[in-house]
């Protein structure tokens, strides 16, 4: 039963052995996780700063914004499908967008000072110009049709 290892000898055609912590070194230093990262801690530093009722409106939405950002960037790093890659972008550049909009929000109901709001607004800004050189680097050859027609043509 267990006797016949050699009929699977050569199975992986790839010359290179997988190895994971390289594989997540490359990810965390990667200057759109970093990014990601910064945008994350100054998150949640404006969310821990906001008052019981907005933390509860708002704080939730802005940490899932942030922590997607990064999540999504592991993902998409980690496949060199084309069409799963930009489904990972795009919610990626969803989240941003609306953890941009969001700094906005808190701007008018005035529950931080304008420079702290600033801070994150340009940072999300930084993530944007790295987001737009990382997504040139993939690769349209390299996708499967997943059946639902987006990003397949």
């Amino acid at each position: 039963m267990w006797d016949d290892e050699d009929e699977d000898e050569g199975w992986d055609d790839g010359d290179e052995e997988f190895d994971a912590r390289k594989e997540h070194e490359k990810i965390y230093r990667h200057p759109l996780m970093k990014k990601a990262r910064d945008i994350f801690g100054l998150t949640r530093a404006l969310v821990g700063s906001l008052d019981e009722a907005r933390k509860e409106l708002y704080g939730n939405i802005m940490m899932e914004d942030a922590m997607v950002m990064s999540a999504k960037f592991a993902g998409a790093e980690g496949i060199s499908d084309y069409v799963l890659k930009m489904e990972k972008a795009v919610i990626m550049k969803v989240h941003a967008k609306s953890l941009y909009s969001m700094t906005y929000q808190l701007g008018m109901e005035e529950t931080h000072a304008e420079e702290h709001l600033e801070l994150l607004r340009e940072a999300i800004q930084e993530y944007r110009l790295l987001f737009k050189e990382w997504i040139k680097g993939f690769d349209p050859d390299e996708k499967y049709d997943d059946g639902w027609g987006i990003f397949t043509d």
